[in-house]
């Protein structure tokens, strides 16, 4: 019998029952079981109201909705026996159609055991989609509270025979119907009842206790009842609006807000699976308001002590499916893993003509870093879906693969300890959380619709904002994920997972982990990048990246934007060469080179006469040899850079004059010796223009400058990339000097006109 532990021996009320909690002692099966004693003032016809509680459940492998439902377990020091663990499982495709019956058969021969303990109460419930929200002093004040022998949880299906729904006793509120996925009650009384089963095990299980149920005579006979108002058991098919998550200080429950209750066990029963999984994001501890994620520390890999051939081996599927934006910059973040590139192989496939020139000015260095690398280009005519398959079968097909991180050509990598990251959280699936710059669009979904596309959580956009940090169970995942090489081989044996009919790669790859049982997580514990919006970009043009300053913000300032442009917005990094002119850098080397070409490829420059049919009135006082941003289809564009570069640096030098940073005139000037080498003294029509230089004083031409004659002060050596800034009437009448030899360009805006 079990003894009662000093250190945990405690008498305490609940409702008219005394329960003291102990331990379990040398019982036979101690090691399966909790105990917990009751002494009560109740008497339930031949049943005695003392006695101890086991939880049984049911599984062949040990899944990852098997280790949740263990983990909640724990959590609440119940201690499961399970049965039919390492057996194969012939109860039938219960997902889809009748069967079960094989778990009848598991718990008819487990029951003998305990067919004359009076005094044991058993709960039987599922564990693939099961998670406990409650403590057992709570699941047994509730048990007896229903005066009971055998209570079933209820939903509001009559599965599998609809055609007995009318034989059901009438319910006046709450659900009618037994589910057989979560029962509780005395070890004699369901020991009998099992003892009926004579049936197949791909038979239904929930038909047989069903017709126990409606038998009125077997029902009275063995005290059976349903918990209608899911005081105990939560069946979430057909009632996932009644539920909604309660925060407590240190855990989360599940509340029915149709009957006001909090249930012990929640069951994704039918089609619930993904919204059991969105539950289980929180019961009962794994993120708490107080806490945080609570879990998400515990079985993570340690790989700190592995020598450099001890890490794991990991193939990389690149996959640049469309035109794609900065991709020179993505091949070279191939190059920052912080991961010993001995144990990393490449895979590339490229659909895209247009990107064979970035690949092939990369190739050698890609070459050079991995184990080995492969590509399949346009040539080779393969679909997206095809390609990724090919890609995942070469890590199946490989017992030396231990992992296999899949990257879109849209992904920007900024963490280098990506991979150690995503291998240390030790999951069969694993994504990292990205989302395009200030956007919620991402690379993950929180919900689907009943069609199976996208759907938004409840806490999808905190999650994507980081308000709520931890590991997330979610439906979808895309762009960047990782896959143990085991769980290929192991379960993801097919080798179409990316092709299924009507169903983009995608949204085919997550369908078929879903349906092997497998989780899809993803992490916003760490920063690890974000997305590139593709949709604008064009590759008609020469350079079209520098198309992107509005789609894609970030990437384009990291490659146009001059590396100490911030150190000018705190007040350093400029010069004032005359009186309230100011000299400072902005523009990166390819940002000028790529303008000038992009004009010299235009070609259509004025002729630096007073007549000019691009302006309003048709008339220029001061002409050059010029093409406005609006000819090459760049003045928006330049209007936003305007905005977020020039202005802040403006308010900064010139303190209480706000810009709205409005310009007309965006144009850039060429000078050439035999074309227009100079400009005559003008003022501008500005309240302040810019005048930024675009190639190089020395290598590319000779002569130039500006000189600013109010205060006979010169520029007469301007940088490439920097940008001179200067109030443009009254004060700064200027002339651009003569260009002796080369060509000079500048690139200037009258900002504020």
């Amino acid at each position: 019998m079990p003894t009662v532990g000093r250190e945990h021996e405690r008498m305490r009320e609940s409702t008219s029952c005394l329960l003291l909690e102990v331990e379990s002692g040398e019982g036979v099966e101690s090691s399966l079981f909790l105990c917990l004693h009751l002494t009560c003032n109740r008497h339930l016809g031949a049943i005695p109201c003392s006695g101890k509680l086991l939880v049984l459940t049911a599984a062949t492998e040990e899944t990852e909705g098997y280790q949740r439902f263990l983990r909640t377990a724990k959590y609440f020091n119940y201690t499961v026996k399970t049965l039919g663990l390492g057996e194969d499982w012939r109860g039938g495709d219960v997902a889809r159609t009748v069967g079960g019956g094989q778990k009848v058969r598991w718990l008819k021969a487990e029951m003998k055991k305990y067919a004359n303990e009076e005094d044991l109460i058993v709960m039987f419930v599922d564990s693939y989609d099961v998670i406990l929200a409650g403590a057992p002093a709570e699941l047994l004040r509730k048990f007896r509270q229903f005066d009971s022998n055998l209570v079933f949880s209820a939903e509001s299906f009559c599965w599998p025979e609809w055609s007995l729904a009318e034989k059901y006793p009438p319910v006046a509120v709450g659900n009618r119907f037994l589910n057989s996925g979560g029962f509780i009650g005395y070890a004699s009384v369901i020991s009998r009842i099992v003892q009926l089963w004579k049936y197949k095990d791909d038979d239904d299980d929930q038909l047989f206790y069903t017709r126990v149920y409606l038998d009125p005579a077997l029902r009275e006979k063995y005290g059976i009842t349903l918990d209608h108002k899911s005081k105990i058991f939560q069946n979430l098919n057909g009632a996932i609006d009644e539920v909604v998550l309660k925060f407590e200080p240190t855990r989360v429950r599940a509340r029915n807000v149709a009957y006001d209750t909090l249930p012990v066990i929640i069951h994704g029963n039918g089609p619930t699976k993904l919204q059991l999984n969105y539950l289980g994001n929180y019961i009962p501890n794994v993120w708490t308001y107080e806490g945080g994620c609570e879990v998400c520390d515990q079985g993570l890999l340690d790989l700190s002590s592995l020598a450099d051939d001890s890490y794991p081996h990991v193939l990389i599927g690149v996959f640049i499916e469309q035109p794609t934006p900065f991709l020179p910059q993505f091949l070279q973040r191939l190059l920052i893993f912080d991961y010993p590139y001995s144990r990393l192989s490449l895979f590339i496939h490229n659909r895209e003509v247009y990107h064979e020139q970035h690949i092939q000015a990369e190739w050698e260095q890609l070459r050079g870093a991995f184990d080995s690398i492969k590509l399949v280009g346009p040539e080779e005519e393969m679909s997206d879906s095809e390609a990724r398959d090919m890609a995942m079968d070469l890590c199946r097909q490989d017992p030396a693969c231990d992992f296999y991180l899949s990257l879109d050509a849209d992904v920007v990598m900024v963490n280098p300890e990506i991979l150690q990251i995503l291998i240390q959280e030790n999951k069969k699936v694993i994504a990292p959380m990205m989302s395009r710059h200030g956007k919620l669009w991402s690379n993950f979904w929180g919900a689907l619709s009943p069609d199976g596309y996208y759907a938004r959580s409840e806490d999808y956009v905190e999650l994507v904002q980081g308000k709520r940090i931890g590991v997330w169970n979610v439906p979808y995942i895309s762009q960047a994920y990782l896959l143990r090489g085991e769980t290929l081989r192991s379960q993801l044996v097919q080798q179409n997972v990316f092709t299924l009919d009507d169903m983009d790669p995608d949204m085919a790859f997550c369908k078929s982990v879903r349906e092997k049982g497998i989780f899809l997580h993803i992490s916003n514990r760490d920063e690890f990048g974000r997305l590139l919006s593709t949709a604008s970009f064009n590759t008609s043009r020469l350079h079209p990246d520098l198309w992107q300053i509005m789609e894609n913000p970030l990437d384009w300032q990291e490659k146009y934007i001059h590396e100490n442009y911030s150190q000018v917005l705190e007040g350093e990094h400029h010069m004032q060469p005359c009186p309230d002119v100011y000299w400072f850098p902005v523009f990166t080397d390819q940002m000028c080179d790529e303008l000038v070409e992009e004009a010299e490829n235009f070609g259509q420059w004025s002729g630096g006469k007073h007549e000019d049919t691009r302006l309003a009135g048709g008339y220029e006082n001061v002409p050059t040899v010029d093409i406005h941003m609006n000819q090459i289809g760049f003045e928006k564009e330049w209007l936003w850079f305007l905005q977020e570069y020039i202005a802040p640096v403006t308010e900064k030098l010139f303190p209480g004059y706000y810009t709205k940073a409005r310009a007309i005139m965006n144009f850039m000037v060429r000078y050439r010796p035999d074309e227009q080498p100079f400009l005559r003294p003008h003022h501008d029509s500005s309240t302040f223009t810019i005048n930024i230089a675009l190639n190089h004083k020395g290598i590319d031409y000779e002569g130039g400058g500006c000189r600013f004659i109010r205060y006979n002060c010169t520029v007469e050596s301007p940088r490439k990339g920097w940008s001179l800034m200067h109030p443009g009437r009254l004060t700064h009448y200027h002339e651009g000097l003569p260009t002796t030899s080369g060509t000079r360009y500048i690139m200037v805006s009258f900002v504020d006109p």
